[in-house]
């Protein structure tokens, strides 16, 4: 009997693990390994809405936030969003990640979780938090593409994730890839690895939150548009 989308992922997440290298200040956070209660949650929202063998499409973030995925081991749904929209709790942490807010919004104007969720899945090719040390020993969130050095040291490590989670089921005919500096660098792992017929760029939730807040229902309808199938008018 064929796994469902939802045993891939819990598989995948409980096995993930960067032993590569890193350049001086970067730091890999992984949350299932690091929070007991992180696997817990991931695993009750992955049974709640990928128990199938479906096919979806892929919609690719950047890295998780520690505020995020980070904490959650879901990408783009933090603590509030987690337990007011999905309906899980999580006892041990409590965060607000602006990219969440804005993703939840769309996930609403697409009728609702259940409607999202049993079309698409998001990722990231890099699927563990990434942190970068200060000098005054402080740790903020970085990007994969942030360092070249960073992004030469985990290309390989991101390729191969993005052919794991292809295999869970993912249309490779479209890829939505969400950040134009993002898609910069995935055009760059797809030219070396042949992974997508076809990119398509959104701009990420957390450039909106910040910078375009005046104008998110505009970016809101625009993702309706881009993604299609039945978003709600």
């Amino acid at each position: 009997m064929s796994k469902t989308f939802a045993e891939h992922i819990k598989a995948f997440n409980q096995h993930l693990h960067y032993v590569g290298k890193l350049p001086k200040d970067f730091q890999v956070m992984n949350p299932f390994m690091d929070n007991p209660e992180t696997l817990q949650v991931m695993q009750a929202f992955y049974d709640k809405y990928y128990n199938d063998s479906n096919e979806r499409k892929f919609i690719i973030g950047i890295n998780p936030s520690r505020h995020g995925a980070g904490v959650t081991g879901i990408p783009f749904t933090d603590t509030k969003r987690l337990e007011a929209v999905c309906g899980i709790k999580m006892q041990s942490a409590h965060t607000h990640e602006i990219s969440s807010v804005f993703m939840y919004d769309v996930i609403a104007a697409y009728g609702g979780t259940k409607d999202f969720y049993k079309q698409f899945y998001i990722n990231s090719p890099f699927p563990l938090a990434l942190v970068r040390e200060t000098s005054r020993g402080q740790l903020l969130n970085a990007n994969y593409y942030d360092d070249d050095t960073l992004f030469q040291d985990v290309k390989d490590f991101m390729i191969e994730s993005l052919r794991k989670q292809i295999s869970f089921g993912l249309n490779t005919s479209e890829v939505f890839i969400l950040g134009k500096k993002n898609a910069t660098f995935i055009n760059q792992l797809n030219h070396d690895a042949k992974l997508f017929d076809k990119l398509t760029v959104l701009e990420h939730p957390r450039y909106i939150q910040q910078y375009k807040s005046k104008q998110k229902q505009q970016y809101i309808d625009k993702y309706k548009l881009v993604l299609g199938d039945g978003m709600k008018k």
